[in-house]
């Protein structure tokens, strides 16, 4: 890394007993010889052991450094679905000291070429299907090596499988690895709209895995079976998946495209799963489904929302029908884990929950003040699980991390009488869709590059199914253009999640004084008119 960014000290670190582990790599070990012969992943019912994950992870891990010349320290941008190559993947990289770039498969050209040159990633492991996609892009990009997980008749990629028999015959080197080594770029969106690749490292990821499990304590002999349709690449299903239930011997069942309902009915009625992590749409597609109740949940401990705010009439018919409970918790890409949750026997509705186990909350003010309980302020959290800064950008850490380690979130909020944290507004213009984060400036960057663009604001407005919708401003030109066309455009440089589902054509946007356009203006506007107040 080109810039300093600090590392926690030991006595952070024993905050969360590292247990005697050096790193990742040496849970890791531990892990796949305690529960060798048990069933780690499974994707539409075909099966990957805790054996099988350290010999492949091993293959490819030594022909990621003797075949490619890869050396610990160089990242490794990982693109796919929910699929078995993506652990196999993560933990070659994690146990020779490669560091991963999780990376979304739904992202556009733009996106994928400033997020791989913005990481400097070497190598990529991507599914078949989107390496055809992906290959019009590399030369604008750092990568040097493409490995395919399934066909490829690029004759420069390489083949996830030829790359397993070879690094088969070889041996992996072993990396000198501790807590502060980094493990993962984990990209979130910016202000300027350039995501930033928040830098977590081993110890962040094990704190983060120990407070999840002190949250949800493991069912009996550690025989946690979850049902993952989070995504990987997104830190929390990464987390869950990867992390969290693999090193603590428990099975992940992969959705790959948790949009197909029917299928991920059916890996739920083929395994009695204990776990299951989404957002309120995919729940509320569950219960829509003619197959929902035929699923058993007898034996289901942990169902965990995060990602936008708990919808409670999707809750009470959840715990009505499954018998079950939801516990919301809410987190960042840059605390690794869930900062607060609403965690069995201590839920409170209408509240995000208390802060979890060696992790510190705050509400300042303005000036940085510590505000009293019942006082809305922007809400600070402090524990060893907290990413240590962003990518090679020394300035915007600063902006969000202090010396004493305290990371600020951007989330207004305050603390009642009895610890409960309730969010009421954000600092940051960030809206929240399905659960992933789209920042207004990424939005406008895109909407401004259409000729007939004037001037525009996008804003996030409440939305029954998807928590938050895109709702877009526009001044144009040309009085022609309409919402279906100016969507089309956005379709070319967003993912279908940051496009704007809502179009507002007007012939002037509100400004200030000094002619910046008043977003919180029309954000209130609009939440007006959607919940008919205006």
């Amino acid at each position: 890394m080109k810039n300093a960014i600090p590392s926690y000290s030991q006595a952070q670190l024993d905050q969360i007993n590292t247990e005697g582990y050096r790193s990742l790599a040496d849970v890791f070990s531990f892990a796949t010889a305690t529960y060798h012969d048990r069933i780690a992943f499974s994707c539409h019912g075909d099966e990957l052991s805790f054996a099988e994950i350290a010999s492949k992870s091993a293959a490819l891990g030594a022909y990621l450094i003797n075949n490619l010349g890869l050396v610990a320290g160089d990242r490794v941008a990982i693109q796919m679905p929910n699929i078995n190559a993506y652990p196999i993947a993560a933990w070659a990289a994690l146990r020779t000291g490669l560091i991963i770039v999780n990376t979304n498969p739904l992202y556009t050209a733009r996106e994928l070429v400033h997020q791989f040159n913005d990481s400097g990633a070497k190598a990529l492991v991507i599914a078949d299907k989107l390496a055809a996609s992906t290959a019009s892009i590399l030369d604008q990009t750092s990568i040097k090596h493409v490995i395919v997980v399934g066909e490829t008749d690029n004759p420069t990629f390489h083949s996830f499988s030829e790359a397993l028999e070879q690094g088969a015959e070889q041996f992996m080197p072993a990396a000198e690895l501790n807590m502060n080594s980094t493990a993962v770029l984990q990209y979130t969106g910016g202000t300027t709209g350039l995501s930033k690749g928040a830098v977590l490292t081993h110890g962040n990821l094990f704190a983060a895995m120990n407070i999840t499990r002190d949250m949800f304590p493991l069912v009996d002999n550690n025989q946690e079976i979850v049902i993952a349709p989070m995504p990987i690449y997104h830190i929390y299903g990464y987390l869950m998946s990867v992390i969290a239930t693999f090193l603590n011997g428990g099975l992940s069942a992969l959705i790959p495209n948790p949009r197909d309902i029917g299928s991920m009915i059916g890996e739920m009625k083929r395994y009695s799963g204990t776990g299951l992590a989404g957002v309120n749409t995919l729940f509320q597609g569950l219960m829509a489904h003619p197959e929902f109740d035929q699923v058993d949940f007898s034996r289901y401990s942990s169902i965990i929302a995060g990602g936008t705010a708990l919808i409670k009439e999707i809750s009470d018919e959840w715990s009505q029908r499954t018998g079950t409970q939801i516990f919301e918790g809410y987190g960042l890409s840059e605390t690794a884990s869930a900062l607060t949750v609403n965690a069995p026997g201590k839920q409170k509705l209408g509240t995000v929950g208390q802060s979890v186990d060696h992790s510190e909350v705050k509400v300042i003010d303005e000036a940085g003040k510590i505000l009293q309980q019942g006082e809305s302020g922007e809400i600070c959290v402090r524990g060893p699980h907290v990413m240590v800064g962003y990518w090679n950008r020394p300035e915007a850490t600063a902006e969000v991390l202090d010396s004493d380690g305290w990371f600020r979130t951007g989330d207004i909020g305050f603390v009642d009488e009895e610890g409960f944290i309730k969010i009421v507004d954000r600092l940051k213009d960030m809206i929240i869709v399905s659960g992933f984060n789209v920042y207004p400036n990424e939005v406008e960057a895109v909407v401004y590059g259409h000729p007939e663009v004037v001037e525009c604001a996008a804003v996030g407005v409440p939305d029954e199914n998807t928590g938050e919708a895109i709702r877009l401003y526009v001044v144009t030109k040309d009085s022609t253009l309409d919402a279906a066309a100016l969507q089309a455009f956005c379709r070319e440089g967003l993912t279908a999640y940051k496009i704007p589902k809502q179009i507002c054509f007007e012939a002037d946007l509100p400004k200030s004084n000094v002619g910046k356009i008043l977003r919180r203006e029309l954000r209130d506007r609009a939440r007006a008119e959607v919940s008919g107040e205006a």
